[in-house]
């Protein structure tokens, strides 16, 4: 593990990069761009709005550390899944999934986002693994907001924004085979109805094992129509649907021994060959828009979804108290078996009212608007008893044998959300913005759940009703140097309630504990200070920010009983993150990022627990170096290659007193080309993992799951 830097160094670093970047980014912004035609490359300019209608500021103007993926982007790269396309986010760590918490599961800065995946404004609660089949975009948000989203966001969130009906009609088709078994094909049409409305239909079907992993499979289908009315009119309706299903065989990779990953093949595969996961989401949305004037507009969002799921999946695990010099072939793992189904319901509605005005020479937007949500999960959990296990160094495969099972847990929740906010973006001349705002939620749930032993006996009843209520507050001021540059100072907080999804009150899969019951929140602040600037002509940005983000009223072990979580831990995250964007030249295009994270558990009431993290330790999934870069050069209007290198250093699984767990750095390359062939018809070659290395990519404190071996992809695409 890397040694944190002195104190002071840390202190310096923070101080000098702001204005390091003020110095450098004008002198670049001046530089010329050679002659040349016209040639589309991936990337994205520099003065791309954010689709989140209250953040009413341009991307360079937004006093807030973001980055933007197109879909240009990743289907360059042959990304097929979200979190694929999160690879490329610098400060994006993943993690792997358990019972309730399968899905995508990254972390951010060193803290979960799995209650922070938002869909077109909305929150997307459900938890299954997103294909970008109908993305326009992804934008990832950091740090705290919960003047923005109410509840979660410690560390930011992740936003999906939909493609959207368009007045041209179009066609576009993809078909994708790969050497991991991949079988893909896309459909995005589009068809305008009259002069002010349209209809956008995507499709997706899709199969893949993973290049290097016995077993694993996934296959998913969906498809997205969105209608849209009244474009380009004063009065707008969208009408959109989502409905993506998954028939995978879950992949929870190999267990941890001696605090590292287990040194046996890439391959080896420890579940059954029966073992499934089958997801089932719905996703309905109505948007209303009317602008009452050029200085007045409402907006009224209605979000139904459903999520259904069913799963039996195997975790592998060293017995305790194996010595670290015995042969892997001697040592025999025991199967951690999970099945179970849940049905999570969700229901929100948002409404917002954006004026424009003025006082005196100050230039105010003012987004105000309420929030009423219901969440309604039901889980089912179902342990096993009896399942035979296998050897660690050659596990055979075989289909699922136990001696018996029995229902563990029935839970059913009820969550109701009201948020009232209001944002103002004041404009003070030319040269400053300054951004204020406040929300108000109160978060009341009602939890049941009724516990068996394995003779079918109840063993357990409870019945809690928490309700949480909280301030949020936001304050920064942008100074505008020039027109295509700015200099930020924010603040802004966040809380996480004690009831936030089935998966906090269910704070152990495995043994279905209920250690979170009636907590206060858990809050979380950052302060951030940042430089964004506009170069070449607007086709590139480049943005650099130092950030602090305490997290407090920490869940950790009660010492008077630690089968129980009290609020009494305090963790911080603070560091850089440096990211550059856009086109150099009309025939190159580059991502490039960085971040470095300076994670700990600052203070704990029961540090000598077991599971109390130990203080001083980073936190889990929370790398100190990370990092991407993204080129691609079109040689002729017809012929492009890119090459792609994604990095971080040494992660943690799990930092507690009685396990921790490191993972150890990598380094990925990947490699990729584009040729027309003819006009709208192309063919597109993607080779992952170039190089072959054996690297630890989503981690869990009880498995980690290897990344992909060498693959290659070829697609064909056509447009009309």
């Amino acid at each position: 593990m890397a040694l944190p830097l002195p104190s002071n160094s840390r202190a310096a670093s923070a101080a000098l990069l702001p204005a390091l970047a003020c110095a450098l980014l004008p002198r670049i912004a001046h530089a010329d761009t050679e002659a040349s035609p016209a040639i589309i490359v991936h990337g994205q300019m520099a003065e791309n709005r954010i689709s989140l209608e209250k953040i009413e500021t341009s991307q360079i103007d937004t006093p807030q550390s973001l980055t933007v993926l197109n879909q240009d982007e990743w289907q360059a790269r042959g990304v097929n899944n979200l979190a694929d396309a999160l690879r490329m986010v610098p400060g994006i760590s993943l993690g792997a999934g358990e019972t309730s918490w399968q899905g995508n599961n990254a972390s951010l800065r060193g803290f979960t986002t799995r209650d922070d995946m938002f869909l077109d404004g909305m929150r997307d609660f459900a938890y299954y693994y997103r294909d970008p089949f109908n993305s326009q975009s992804i934008e990832v948000l950091k740090g705290p907001a919960g003047i923005l989203f109410g509840r979660g966001s410690t560390g930011g969130v992740i936003h999906q924004v939909s493609k959207a009906p368009e007045s041209a009609a179009s066609t576009a088709v993809s078909l994708a085979a790969g050497t991991d078994d991949t079988r893909r094909a896309t459909l995005d049409a589009n068809q305008p109805l009259g002069d002010h409305g349209a209809l956008r239909v995507n499709a997706m079907g899709h199969t893949s094992h993973v290049a290097g992993r016995d077993e694993a499979l996934n296959r998913r289908w969906g498809i997205a129509p969105t209608l849209a009315l009244g474009m380009g009119t004063d009065t707008r309706l969208t009408l959109s649907y989502l409905h993506q299903e998954e028939h995978n065989r879950p992949d929870y990779g190999i267990p941890w021994f001696n605090g590292a990953p287990a040194p046996v093949a890439r391959s080896n595969y420890y579940g059954f060959s029966d073992d499934y996961l089958n997801t089932t989401v719905n996703i309905v949305t109505l948007k209303l828009e009317h602008d009452v004037s050029n200085h007045l507009s409402l907006r009224n969002r209605t979000r139904y979804s459903s999520a259904d799921r069913s799963f039996r999946t195997s975790e592998a695990a060293v017995p305790t108290g194996i010595a670290a010099t015995t042969p892997l072939e001697a040592i025999t793992v025991t199967r951690n078996e999970f099945s179970g189904q849940s049905s999570d319901l969700f229901l929100q509605n948002q409404t917002d009212i954006t004026a424009n005005f003025k006082t005196g020479a100050w230039d105010h937007t003012l987004v105000g608007g309420i929030e009423l949500g219901q969440e309604v999960p039901r889980p089912t959990y179902i342990f096993h008893t009896g399942v035979i296990a296998t050897n660690l160094a050659n596990p055979l495969p075989q289909a699922f044998a136990e001696t018996s099972s029995y229902v563990r847990l029935h839970a059913h929740a009820r969550a109701a959300t009201l948020g009232l906010y209001a944002l103002d973006t004041i404009r003070i001349g030319e040269g400053w913005i300054a951004i204020a705002g406040l929300r108000w939620d109160r978060y009341k749930a009602h939890y049941q759940s009724t516990g068996y032993s394995a003779t079918g006996a109840q063993s357990s009843s409870t019945d809690q009703s928490p309700v949480n209520r909280k301030l949020s507050l936001r304050g920064a001021l942008v100074y505008k140097p020039a027109a295509n540059g700015s200099l930020y100072l924010s603040y802004a907080d966040s809380f996480n309630p004690s009831a936030e999804g089935i998966t906090s009150m269910i704070s152990s899969g495995r043994s279905v504990a209920q250690a979170n019951l009636d907590l206060r929140p858990e809050t979380g602040r950052v302060i951030e200070a940042g430089v964004k600037w506009s170069l070449l002509s607007n086709r590139l940005m480049a943005s650099a920010a130092v950030f602090d983000t305490i997290k407090s009223n920490v869940r950790v072990p009660d010492p008077a009983n630690s089968a129980f979580n009290l609020n009494g831990g305090r963790q911080r995250s603070r560091g850089m993150e440096l990211e550059i964007s856009g086109n150099i030249t009309a025939r190159w295009s580059l991502r490039a990022g960085y971040a470095y994270l300076d994670t700990a558990t600052l203070w704990s009431a029961n540090p000598d627990a077991s599971g109390s993290p130990r203080i001083g330790a980073p936190l889990p999934l929370a790398p100190r170096h990370s990092g991407s870069l993204q080129s691609d050069y079109a040689f002729t209007p017809r012929l492009s290659a890119g090459l792609g290198l994604l990095f971080q250093s040494s992660r943690l699984g799990q930092n507690t007193n009685a396990s921790y767990l490191v993972a150890p750095g990598y380094a990925t390359l990947e490699a990729r080309a584009r040729y027309e062939v003819a006009p709208g018809f192309d063919v597109q070659i993607n080779v992952s993992n170039l190089t072959n290395a054996l690297y630890y990519d989503q981690l869990h404190p009880f498995h980690v799951i290897p990344g992909a071996a060498r693959s290659a992809l070829i697609t064909l695409g056509w447009k009309g």
